[in-house]
């Protein structure tokens, strides 16, 4: 996922360059990285910050007290200690943030109205949102394009932006050690070559995920190392993602899965045959999680889907 990799060709040359340049350059150098961080210094101490977004450079408030975040990462927000003034249905109907949104508005792209009512100093969201310009026009606004960075290093985008950045820095060195110790005793306990998936019911239709879509995956595959079966690999390797049905779904199940539920949904696969004599249904191998709280990969689900994961594997064995 981490495509921020620099080349060591690249990086040779930029070292020979360095080597090459003469005192009167480094003086240089040194004298423009000097006016560049009193410009920064100046830029904060009158209340904004210059972020570098993937759109180019935008000047935000240092200090954020009304944000609005359209799409995603409302839990990034509340874990850096950033108050909320407005968010989308999603995060909104999640059940383990209602107590933290309650007197947060729910809110829409399109509704700008309502937008503009809630006196938003910073709004944020996903390269898809609607009326981008106009949002522009009532706060600064930043988005992002899902999967561009991996779902770390996008936390710590998150953290960029709000001038939270050693926080969000903590907080991803703190969670990668959790995940690593809680995926060696998991290996250790069930086998280093036990595969898991993970399915999920929405809209009527039977979903089976890949490493980077949420609902765990970025724990199990990426942060853990447990291994995927091959056909989920095979078939979620372009989109992310892959709709069947219940009569292949057989061919999707690893010796563990876990069962992202919407209650709301049809899952009247489990009543089947083909999905009760698979190895995983009658090994008690299934961890049946509630969807709506794990559906995104914000730093509050991760660390919530980290212990319930580990908990769910752990104790089924």
């Amino acid at each position: 996922m981490n495509k921020m990799l620099i080349p060591v060709i690249a990086l040779l040359i930029l070292v020979l360059s360095a080597c090459g340049s003469n005192g009167a350059n480094d003086s240089g150098s040194t004298a423009s990285n000097t006016d560049s961080s009193n410009a920064s210094a100046a830029e904060e101490a009158a209340g904004t910050i210059t972020y570098q977004s993937q759109s180019g450079p935008v000047e935000v408030p240092a200090n954020p007290q009304r944000v609005i975040v359209l799409s995603s990462y409302a839990g990034d927000v509340m874990s850096l200690g950033v108050n909320l003034v407005g968010v989308d249905a999603w995060s909104k109907m999640n059940p383990r943030f209602q107590d933290k949104l309650k007197n947060v508005a729910e809110v829409t792209d399109e509704n700008l109205e309502r937008i503009l009512e809630l006196k938003p100093d910073l709004i944020i969201g996903l390269d898809n949102v609607k009326n981008v310009d106009k949002l522009k026009e009532i706060a600064p606004t930043v988005v992002y394009t899902y999967g561009k960075v991996d779902y770390l290093t996008q936390h710590l985008e998150i953290g960029k932006l709000l001038n939270k950045e050693k926080e969000a820095q903590a907080w991803i060195d703190d969670f990668k050690q959790r995940a690593a110790k809680a995926g060696e005793e998991i290996k250790a306990k069930i086998g280093a070559d036990k595969t898991i998936s993970v399915i999920e019911t929405f809209d009527k239709q039977l979903y089976v995920f890949g490493d980077h879509w949420g609902r765990g995956t970025e724990i199990l595959y990426q942060a853990m190392g447990l291994a995927m079966p091959a056909k989920v690999k095979e078939m979620t390797d372009k989109d992310g993602y892959y709709a069947l049905s219940s009569e292949v779904l057989p061919d999707y199940m690893g010796d563990y899965v876990v069962f992202s539920k919407n209650a709301d949904a049809d899952n009247s696969f489990q009543n089947t045959d083909t999905y009760k004599n698979t190895n995983a249904v009658k090994n008690n191998h299934v961890i049946e999680v509630d969807a709506k709280e794990f559906y995104f990969n914000d730093a509050l689900t991760l660390d919530f889907q980290l212990e319930q994961l580990t908990k769910g594997i752990l104790g089924g064995e």
